[in-house]
């Protein structure tokens, strides 16, 4: 357990020398979590030595050395432009064949049976009206593909029916067959509202490059880098694959069994199985849906009890905090912009200050920034109202 934690510090670069590139730091967590914004940027300043706003956002649309994609788990993360080509063969893929039979069952229940060919002219149209455009908004697209507004029927028996035009749908569909991908957002970079880009102008080469099978075995390679050892049921829930291709994309690696605590038996990569050295003392203030609290099922080596505190009912983590790779307490943002946290098991009166000191730290990051976890967890709620 005090090897997993060291190598969780020193990996995660939350112990040790700190990152000075947001491209970095997003290797070495192999993606960002990008289903809350904020999460992406907040991530990032936990591990940068010096965290800028705008060097994250560069990164993202003037270099374009991240992107931003839908992949594990049907998640939404930051991957760096060199491996999304392996996540969209290992993951993306087979999800948008799934979400394509869903979207057309939803059309043919309102009333829409066009069928495939009609949701492939469809996809096209849009296409060629993002391709004419350079770039657009899901408001502009539609208007040039009138079609993209036709309405579902969302439980329409129900009080709370909904009856949604497939505008987001098909755009989301053709992000997930690799063809289009989301740019620079419409206002902060707290905003969900992006523009969209044609694929090939933002990726050069594409991102299909990889069968399935081999970009399974390059994912799993990647994940072992950064959160081995950890067992075959925490690489299946991080990746969303099945039993089968877990085993499959481990038989195709060098890997070494080790022992976990308990029976558990867990791989690394086999040419990573020397030691670390234990890092310097450590803390860390994680933001909601943060990479280290997502990388493995098996949570009770770092997490410990403390899962009601922090966890909403399906499973998102909000803001913890975090000493010598455990997770002690959780924070939040005051509406007064006050960072404030409690802990959830005693720790010593200096690690205590480091930790007031860190929480003082982002909240002067924050200046003026006001971040509200998308998903709340009761500690989180509870603080900020505290």
């Amino acid at each position: 357990m005090t090897e997993r934690r060291a190598r969780l510090g020193l990996r995660h670069r939350l112990a040790g020398p700190s990152a000075h590139d947001p491209v970095e730091v997003t290797r070495d967590l192999v993606v960002l979590h990008a289903t809350d914004a904020a999460t992406v940027f907040l991530s990032a300043a936990a591990r940068l030595h010096a965290p800028v706003i705008k060097d994250i956002e560069h990164a993202l649309y003037a270099d374009r050395t991240l992107i931003r994609m839908l992949g594990m788990r049907r998640t939404m993360f930051i991957a760096p432009v060199e491996d999304a080509p392996v996540v969209q063969a290992a993951c993306t893929d087979a999800i948008a064949v799934v979400q394509r039979k869903l979207l057309l069952k939803h059309l043919a229940e309102a009333g829409h049976d066009y069928g495939d060919p009609w949701l492939r002219d469809v996809e096209r149209g849009t296409l060629d009206a993002l391709h004419a455009r350079g770039t657009a908004t899901a408001a502009q697209l539609s208007a040039d593909e009138p079609r993209l507004k036709t309405q579902l029927a969302i439980d329409p028996d129900k009080s709370y029916g909904q009856t949604p035009a497939i505008t987001s749908r098909v755009l989301n569909l053709l992000s997930m067959q690799g063809l289009i991908v989301r740019g620079r957002p419409r206002g902060s970079w707290l905003s969900t509202q992006y523009e969209w880009a044609p694929a090939d102008t933002w990726v050069p080469g594409g991102l299909h490059r990889h069968d399935a099978a081999t970009a399974r075995a390059a994912l799993a390679r990647l994940w072992l880098a950064r959160f081995g050892p950890g067992t075959a049921a925490d690489l299946k829930w991080w990746a969303g694959w099945t039993g089968a291709q877990v085993t499959a994309a481990l038989a195709a690696l060098d890997v070494e069994e080790v022992a976990l605590d308990g029976s558990e038996i867990g791989y690394v990569l086999a040419d990573d199985v020397a030691p670390v050295a234990s890092p310097e003392p450590w803390v860390a203030l994680l933001p909601a849906l943060d990479p280290t609290i997502m990388g493995w099922v098996g949570r009770d080596w770092y997490l410990g009890p403390h899962a009601p505190a922090l966890f909403d009912r399906s499973g998102n983590p909000g803001p913890t905090v975090w000493v010598d790779g455990r997770v002690v307490g959780g924070w939040s943002q005051h509406p007064d912009g006050r960072v404030v946290h409690r802990l959830l098991e005693e720790v010593p009166a200096r690690t205590q200050k480091r930790i007031a000191t860190a929480a003082a730290e982002l909240a002067d990051w924050l200046g003026d920034v006001r971040v509200k976890p998308k998903f709340r967890t009761p500690l989180e709620k509870e603080l900020s109202a505290s």
